[in-house]
């Protein structure tokens, strides 16, 4: 019988915990924005009882943990395990906090060590058990962000994995780069005309990409283009030579798994059609997690009775 658990993303800059049942119910949540920083100055541990008690778990419900809280810069490294890797032995692989009231265990981040692409991931490994969980076992998976990841899954196997930095990118350049009058606003980006566009012309062509940014600007100083506009165009022009990048290092994208919730995943259909990938199949990230977590814990606490 499972025990009363709770279920534990823990990122750079934000926390989402879960007291789940021994059946697998979601029995309460908090979200909160005390990610590494905040932790690192009040403490850890500190930081997890707050948000556990306010989730009703006493000290006898242990915490499953995943995320950047077990890297170097977290509370207690969980080196990375390495690709191919099977999901299923995830949640054995956790590692303990020594010393605490409640037993806490932090799973693994994977790392890809291959000298001609390099590659690391934390938190993500746990969303692919997840869905894995769901019933999606093989083929390709794409998981935007800040550094959007694709994966090469094989019967429930990480095959290969590829970063692309398109999220920060595209934050620099339109904060501390020559193109930021062009772009300058904090208007949310859509997938507008001007979007669409940039998809299609950065994927088709990703070796004139740089030159494509320049135009940006040249366009907002000879055009007088709004910046909400271009915008949208830096941002397409950036998830296109995504697209074109992953297409380069996995093959052909038709087919994937999308895994995403909000605004980004209506981003990344919109890239995704516009570019002629077809039919592709939408996991919430959210509930992916979850699911992984669980998952984990399951073979966590086997491994432990």
């Amino acid at each position: 019988m499972m025990p009363t658990y709770a279920a534990v993303d823990w990122g750079t800059t934000s926390f989402r915990a879960w007291a789940i049942d021994g059946e697998g119910r979601v029995l309460a949540e908090t979200r909160a924005k005390d990610g590494l920083t905040t932790a690192s100055e009040r403490g850890f541990e500190t930081v997890l009882e707050t948000h556990l008690s306010q989730l009703g778990l006493g000290t006898e419900a242990p915490a499953v943990l995943c995320g950047m809280v077990g890297s170097r810069a977290g509370w207690l490294e969980a080196a990375y395990l390495e690709t191919p890797l099977e999901l299923g032995d995830l949640g054995s692989r956790a590692v303990k906090v020594p010393g605490l009231a409640r037993d806490v265990f932090i799973l693994p981040g994977l790392a890809q060590r291959a000298a001609w692409e390099p590659d690391v991931m934390r938190g993500e490994e746990t969303q692919l058990l997840g869905v894995v969980a769901e019933g999606y076992r093989s083929g390709l998976v794409c998981m935007p962000g800040t550094h959007s990841k694709w994966v090469s899954l094989s019967d429930g196997v990480i095959e290969s994995f590829s970063t692309f930095m398109t999220g920060e990118l595209f934050q620099l350049l339109r904060t501390h780069s020559i193109l930021r009058q062009a772009v300058e606003g904090e208007a949310a980006v859509g997938a507008t005309p001007a979007f669409l566009d940039g998809v299609r012309r950065a994927f088709e062509a990703p070796a004139l990409a740089t030159n494509m940014l320049f135009s940006i600007r040249a366009g907002w100083l000879l055009h007088g283009t709004e910046p909400a506009e271009q915008a949208a165009r830096l941002s397409g022009l950036l998830l296109g030579l995504e697209l074109a990048g992953a297409a380069e290092r996995h093959g052909a994208l038709k087919g994937a798994a999308l895994l995403a919730s909000g605004s980004i995943a209506d981003l990344y259909a919109a890239a995704f059609e516009a570019v002629g990938f077809g039919a592709f199949r939408h996991l919430d990230a959210d509930a992916c997690v979850r699911h992984g977590l669980a998952q984990a814990a399951r073979s966590l606490f086997a491994a432990e009775s």
